[in-house]
């Protein structure tokens, strides 16, 4: 069996490499624009899949972060770029499915100008704190917060993003006040959270994690069903006392609109490879990212049934741009 899949693959990047020649496709770098500044995950999977795309494709991946109005920024440039696959966006999924229910005067229509390539990975999000608070478990920043009503602050990768949308969340289902301030992407939150200025955060454990291993964030539930494996002794939030808060952000590639099918096709298989080789997916794991995959059309069904999940949310929560 295993023969077979050996051989199934490398019959398939045989005809990928095929279809890629006859197609005169990639002819220069290719750009992996991130919709987010450096230092979150969604950076960090880019650069995963722009390493793995490189070395798939034989030619350069250049890496721009265009941070901005929760990924408006990117977004915009990449609908106005050429479609001809030698421009791709990251981003996560909120920055595509919730914005055009928080901006009615959007310059463009996300699933309308944008073509999913390839869903990367989805990653639960947690709730941290500075360690400078001194509350060590939910329960205690619940009553500290409740204490302090209007007075703890809550950051964000900006007004209508997931880490906006689950903090909202777990204030409202633990009845507390708290203070939104956005930010242009997670990375930039990260000297205020750090510095005790922001009280907490929801996001996810790949940008969490080199401040917890450090001691200078603290971990107090996860949004997610089970506990993650990268940080086991970290309770669910339905174990800490406040079930039915959950969040998990996916990330995905896409291409503006108009571009080929044939190369939507190549570059989804050329991605799925790249997770798949053991580092690249044991690199995934330990940022808190379970690597996801398959055909770009399952990956088209899943943004169109997000945004009108999220069209629902947005429409309970009474969220709107500040």
């Amino acid at each position: 069996m295993r023969t077979r899949k050996v051989a199934a693959g490398i019959l398939f990047g045989l005809c990928a490499a095929s279809a890629s020649a006859q197609m005169g496709y990639p002819n220069r770098p290719i750009r992996m624009v991130v919709d987010t500044s450096p230092g979150g995950l969604t950076d960090i999977l880019g650069r995963v899949a722009a390493e793995g795309l490189a070395q798939q494709l034989g030619r350069q991946v250049v890496v721009e972060n265009k941070a901005g109005a929760s990924g408006n920024v990117a977004i915009e440039y990449v609908v106005k770029s050429s479609a001809d696959g030698h421009t791709l966006l990251i981003g996560a999924g909120g920055n595509l499915v919730i914005k055009p229910f928080l901006e009615h005067s959007l310059p463009f229509d996300p699933l309308v100008d944008l073509v999913p390539v390839f869903n990367v990975a989805e990653a639960p999000h947690i709730l941290v704190v500075p360690s400078s608070i001194p509350a060590k478990d939910l329960a205690e920043f619940i009553a500290y917060a409740r204490a302090n009503p209007g007075k703890v602050y809550y950051g964000s990768a900006g007004t209508g993003s997931p880490p906006h949308l689950a903090a909202d969340q777990f204030a409202r289902l633990a009845g507390l006040q708290l203070v939104h301030v956005p930010y242009k992407g997670v990375g930039p939150a990260f000297p205020d959270l750090i510095a005790g200025r922001v009280q907490i955060m929801s996001m996810s454990f790949g940008s969490a994690r080199p401040y917890l291993k450090s001691g200078a964030l603290r971990a107090l539930a996860a949004g997610s069903k089970r506990r993650l494996a990268g940080l086991p002794e970290v309770p669910t939030s339905a174990e800490a006392g406040l079930p039915g808060w959950e969040m998990s952000a996916w990330f995905g590639i896409f291409a503006p609109k108009d571009t080929s099918a044939e190369i939507v096709r190549l570059l989804n298989g050329k991605f799925q490879a790249v997770i798949e080789e053991p580092k690249a997916r044991q690199r995934l794991l330990e940022v808190g990212a379970e690597p996801l995959g398959g055909p770009a059309q399952g990956f088209a069904e899943r943004v169109r049934a997000d945004y009108r999940l999220w069209g629902q949310v947005i429409k309970e929560s009474g969220i709107k741009l500040e």
